[in-house]
């Protein structure tokens, strides 16, 4: 059984940043069904992992233990993205703080059906400028594992660059590790999100 959300946030969506075509948000309870399929979908158990998430309660729950705790604890977590005309789900996008790095590493993955049409780059880009702009931090990192190419070519088309190419992390993974500074920031976004500034 789920428990009841301690915040109204918790419960209606709160837009973190959008683009010309997406908005990200964060994710709420009604979220589950969509987290449910994102958590499932092959690319997501070969490139980021099972998080044993089975049935609408588990995605509720893991809503509840794990999103709204980075909510709560960091000001910023996983989002959900959305497209902005409809409203339906395609993916997440957001922060999330590593004990094994010193700054936040940016995340994303699309459902599948969603791939080839920008939206990674675009949703990436906005979370991006608002960690950079609203949030106020100099340095991002993101990782990726050693095979996904897609995900590296896109965070080299957000201004990050490839530092490490087998970082080991405390779990015995070993993953690519890209950097991006604030000086980045003003030309990516200007190309990523319409121009605006």
């Amino acid at each position: 059984m789920s428990a009841v959300p301690s915040d109204r946030s918790e419960q209606v969506p709160v837009i973190v940043c959008e683009s010309g075509r997406l908005r990200v948000r964060r994710m709420v309870l009604d979220d589950g069904e969509f987290l449910l399929r994102q958590l499932n979908e092959p690319s997501w158990h070969r490139h980021i992992g099972d998080r044993g998430v089975r049935n609408l309660d588990d995605a509720r729950r893991y809503i509840e233990t794990k999103t709204f705790e980075q909510y709560r604890t960091l000001g910023y977590g996983m989002n959900v993205v959305e497209l902005r005309a409809s409203g339906e789900p395609v993916g997440v996008c957001g922060l999330v703080k590593r004990a094994y790095l010193d700054c936040p590493d940016v995340g994303f993955a699309l459902l599948e059906a969603h791939w080839g049409q920008g939206y990674a780059v675009e949703a990436a880009a906005a979370v991006v400028a608002h960690a950079h702009d609203a949030l106020d931090f100099v340095r991002l990192a993101a990782i990726t594992t050693l095979t996904n190419e897609a995900s590296g070519q896109v965070l080299v088309k957000l201004g990050f660059r490839l530092e490490d190419e087998r970082l080991r992390t405390p779990e015995g993974e070993n993953l690519n590790l890209y950097f991006r500074r604030r000086e980045h920031a003003s030309a990516d976004r200007a190309g990523m999100l319409g121009g605006k500034e």
